[in-house]
């Protein structure tokens, strides 16, 4: 039977997923050159619409933390995702945002003291090497601004990862509340450098209305409400590997619809991929059994009656205690 832990692991693993298959939708569905204008849209409506189901605000200190939790995990990821990706190739960008899983690392041993394990730091090299085989193809140069922006997007996404795990969500409010303050703070954020850098399309159609709605609710509202969720389950590190299902899922989608290549390379990193997600995962202490526990319980005092006198012997603390019987 799976355990608890591998069925958080793959629930968890349909936010990346459902990621995953942003490209597609952005190419074949969205009007050409608005990323930020996508991203606002994907992410803005979204959080106040569950922000007006939901009916709470933040209070106290949970102000500071939505907006800086927002910003991390939303506006600041969604503005380096995009910015690396004009910049670099995408299999450069996908490699580029791949270290996030080692920034998890570093950043739970200082802020969670969470002890490093030489088996996540393997699961590390593995998926980077299984990200490099699936997705990286030759280049000439590299974009010194795309390098930069792939590193500031996958150090935002780790530390908003960390500290959402270490603040965890304020008692009394859902997941549903605690993702759309994030969504709305992330999508305010965008919305003024959507302007700046941006025109907006004059028309949209059928297909764009569709794009829009999908990046909205599913990419978005019920995405993320799984990741949140998949963060009060799992260990920060654990649940930052399953972020590589993205990738392999963007692979596998352009393959099957594009008509892209997926080689025999492609083949072995997915594979490796997928072995660096299950080394990553937190392994459930076996039960142990009646028989087992009473073999290792303490054995009780003995009674030996002797000459009118009862001495009960403890194996365990080795103490004697002697009563004597009234004559």
């Amino acid at each position: 039977m799976i355990n608890n832990l591998i069925k958080y692991a793959l629930i968890t693993a349909i936010a990346p997923i459902i990621w995953g298959s942003t490209y597609l939708v952005t190419t074949e569905l969205l009007p050409a050159d608005t990323p930020l204008f996508a991203s606002v849209i994907r992410a803005l409506p979204a959080g106040l619409l569950l922000l007006l189901i939901g009916g709470k605000l933040p209070k106290g200190v949970w102000w500071f933390r939505a907006i800086v939790l927002g910003a991390l995990n939303i506006g600041a990821f969604f503005y380096f995702l995009f910015v690396a990706a004009y910049h670099l190739p995408g299999g450069i960008a996908a490699l580029v945002m791949s270290c996030q899983p080692i920034l998890v690392l570093v950043l739970g041993a200082l802020l969670l003291s969470q002890r490093i394990k030489m088996l996540q730091i393997a699961a590390c090299a593995v998926g980077i090497l299984g990200v490099a085989l699936l997705v990286l193809k030759p280049v000439e140069t590299l974009d010194s601004t795309g390098v930069f922006a792939g590193l500031a997007g996958a150090l935002s996404m780790a530390i908003g990862i960390v500290l959402t795990k270490r603040w965890g969500r304020p008692e009394g409010v859902s997941v549903l509340n605690f993702t759309g303050w994030q969504l709305a703070v992330g999508g305010l954020v965008l919305l003024p450098l959507a302007f700046m850098h941006e025109t907006l399309p004059s028309t949209l159609t059928l297909n764009n209305w569709i794009g829009y709605i999908y990046l909205s609710v599913f990419g978005a509202v019920l995405s993320y409400m799984i990741w949140f969720k998949g963060l009060e389950r799992l260990p920060a590190i654990s649940v930052s590997f399953i972020s590589f299902a993205s990738p392999l899922t963007a692979t596998i989608l352009g393959y099957v619809f594009l008509n892209q290549t997926f080689n025999l390379y492609q083949i072995a990193g997915a594979v490796a991929i997928i072995a660096a997600i299950l080394m990553a995962q937190p392994r459930q202490a076996k039960p142990t059994t009646n028989a087992q526990s009473d073999s290792r319980k303490p054995a009780g005092p003995t009674l030996v009656t002797t000459k009118g006198a009862t001495i009960a012997t403890d194996p365990l603390n080795q103490i004697n205690i002697k009563s004597t019987q009234g004559n």
